[in-house]
């Protein structure tokens, strides 16, 4: 069967059936172009849009298909496949949607492991790669570090590299590569196992569309020249898409993130940074917001060095943003609300009065 190898089994099957979905094909989101789709079906990858209904009764973006999604389809005499339900999903990466009000964007779903980006030259930061991990604990997919361009730099600073990453984040698989001599893609194949699902999370220009091409074991996507002035390459992917790696592990390659705003539902920020957290029972209230309050004990482990400063802050920032995401989010919903009871408040006079 075709869609075996995008990781179709018997839960899948199971799911359909436990919701009356016999009808229709079964399919996988391969790609999304703004609302469209390509599905991968049995017989073929197809274009695809969501039906009238499952548009209607969306209250939010999760509610839409995403890269990743197993989703019940039906194809009209045009060709076109129409989306009708999206099983049930087993995790789901997202983010705060840039310039959106209180909204997330889903990055994929039904990922087991993210494969986390950095270039070792002019983009690697850890606090960026914090974030990053956020996002995967808060929903439940393990990460992977993968750090690029490594024949840029010499031993000694990949090291401090490496050794910087297990003192602030712990012990998290780590990969290095360079895109240049292909030196240590062995090692990353290793640990990308078959059928399993894996999300790549990364700036532009870290390598992200080399490393799909390596690891596919063929020319998938366009790399362009790295601007010698920037030391960055090009933007070149500019959707989202699912790829079918050589060892039969399935890989989502996504664009540039310029932001990465956490949207923590899942204690991710809790478990990134469970070494400033770890100090928080000992604080003298229960409420401390770990600023400025006295007797707080993760203030005096900054100040004896046992919480690095750099971590704390970007700590705080993260904690600052979830808060302020949180309260946008209560703020959508209740205008939401508002405008719904409001067009009900409408469609009754309209009824009212005979039209």
């Amino acid at each position: 069967m075709r869609l075996e190898s995008y990781g179709c089994d018997a839960g899948i099957e199971a799911a359909r059936k436990e919701r009356g979905l016999q009808e229709f094909a079964i399919g996988r989101v391969v790609a999304e172009h703004r609302e469209r789709y390509v599905v991968a079906t049995e017989s073929d990858d197809i274009e695809a849009e969501v039906s009238g209904n499952l548009r209607f009764l969306a209250k939010n973006r999760e509610d839409f298909p995403a890269v990743g999604d197993w989703v019940a389809l039906s194809v009209d005499d045009s060709g076109t496949a129409i989306v009708h339900r999206i099983l049930p999903r087993s995790s789901m990466i997202s983010r705060q949607a840039v310039g959106g009000f209180g909204e997330i964007q889903i990055v994929a779903t039904n990922v087991d492991h993210a494969l986390l980006v950095q270039a070792v030259d002019r983009d690697f930061n850890l606090a960026r790669l914090e974030r990053y991990l956020t996002i995967c604990r808060s929903s439940k997919v393990d990460p992977i570090v993968v750090l690029t361009k490594t024949d840029l730099v010499d031993s000694h600073r990949l090291a401090e590299i490496v050794g910087g990453i297990a003192e602030r984040i712990g012990e998290v698989p780590v990969a290095t590569v360079s895109d240049r001599t292909a030196e240590g893609y062995g090692a990353l194949k290793a640990m990308i196992a078959k059928g399993r699902i894996y999300c790549m999370l990364g700036s532009s220009g870290v390598g992200k569309s080399t490393l799909l091409n390596r690891l596919c074991g063929g020319d998938r996507m366009r790399t362009d020249a790295i601007s010698h002035s920037t030391g960055k390459g090009r933007h070149v992917t500019s959707h989202r898409a699912l790829f079918v790696l050589e060892g039969g592990a399935l890989l989502i390659d996504n664009p540039g993130m310029r932001e990465v705003g956490v949207v923590d539902s899942g204690r991710g920020l809790e478990s990134t940074f469970d070494h400033v957290l770890a100090f928080s029972g000992a604080c003298r209230f229960r409420d401390c917001t770990h600023t400025t309050e006295a007797g707080c004990a993760v203030l005096d482990a900054v100040r004896r060095g046992e919480i690095g400063a750099a971590s704390y802050e970007s700590f705080l920032k993260m904690e600052k943003e979830r808060a302020h995401f949180e309260s946008s989010m209560v703020e959508r919903r209740r205008k939401d609300r508002a405008f719904g009871k409001m067009v009900d408040a409408y469609k009754k006079g309209k009824a009212r009065d005979g039209f």
